[in-house]
């Protein structure tokens, strides 16, 4: 791996996106790095957690590689789009383990898309949030005009793409962008110790929220029947057995 570093311990594996000259901008080839680091990871019975960053204190990611498709036609804006969905922004979304998006500095364009496709986002009080592509006459292409209106509703995503505007950590946190917003000296061990409590519960029933939960956003299903479902699979697992023996013994789960 050239642009994506990977670094895994006490279950918890970081990803650090390493293209500091160019702010951590998002080229073919980090996206299929990315890709490929998440197909390892999906795997990984060790990893229970994942953190994504950027490398450097300017930007988580600074956006996609312009020069890479500013010739492109109408057929290949496209594919680029439909082919980011499926490596990486979907996959995101839907994996069965939770990422939280560490975001530092910049997170504009296809990195605002990436943290919004991540499962939860922590950012840096110097964190700036932007979707710019209707100021080089696009659109968000990895997800933005979905997962936007989904975090901080219709009328303010509007506002935001339409103006092409950033938006500072304070600002993403009131609208619901983020989670938290910490010192910038703080980031990362924010990030690790909400990591680490996440990992120590229980990796079958963590799983079993992220799709009852991204049931309730999809609509070609009931999310409530999904719950049920998920809700019934925990019985037949040796991790509800454990959880519920070591909450009568008064002790702490070995999950």
């Amino acid at each position: 791996m050239e642009n994506v570093l990977l670094e895994i311990n006490d279950h918890i594996a970081q990803i650090t996106i390493h293209r500091p000259q160019a702010l951590n901008a998002l080229n073919k080839q980090t996206i299929s790095e990315l890709s490929s680091t998440l197909d390892e990871l999906s795997g990984n019975e060790d990893v229970r957690v994942l953190i994504i960053t950027g490398s450097g204190n300017k930007a988580f990611v600074a956006g996609a590689d312009i020069k890479e498709f500013a010739e492109f036609s109408v057929t290949e804006g496209a594919q680029l789009a439909a082919l980011g969905h499926e490596m990486l922004f979907d996959k995101l979304e839907n994996f069965p383990k939770p990422i939280i998006a560490a975001v530092n500095g910049f997170a504009l364009g296809g990195g605002l898309e990436l943290a919004m496709a991540c499962h939860i986002r922590i950012a840096s009080d110097n964190a700036k949030l932007g979707l710019p592509e209707t100021s080089l006459g696009l659109i968000p292409g990895y997800g933005g005009t979905q997962r936007l209106p989904q975090l901080v509703g219709k009328g303010k995503a509007i506002e935001m793409i339409t103006t092409a505007s950033m938006i500072n950590a304070q600002d993403a946190h009131t609208w619901g962008l983020v989670n938290q917003v910490v010192p910038q000296a703080e980031l990362a061990a924010t990030c690790q110790k909400m990591a680490s409590k996440i990992a120590h519960n229980s990796p079958s029933a963590v799983s079993a929220v992220l799709r009852a939960i991204a049931g309730g956003f999809n609509d070609k299903v009931n999310g409530y029947n999904i719950e049920i479902s998920e809700f019934g699979k925990c019985f037949g697992t040796d991790e509800f057995k454990e959880g519920t023996t070591a909450f009568l013994e008064k002790r702490k789960p070995n999950f």
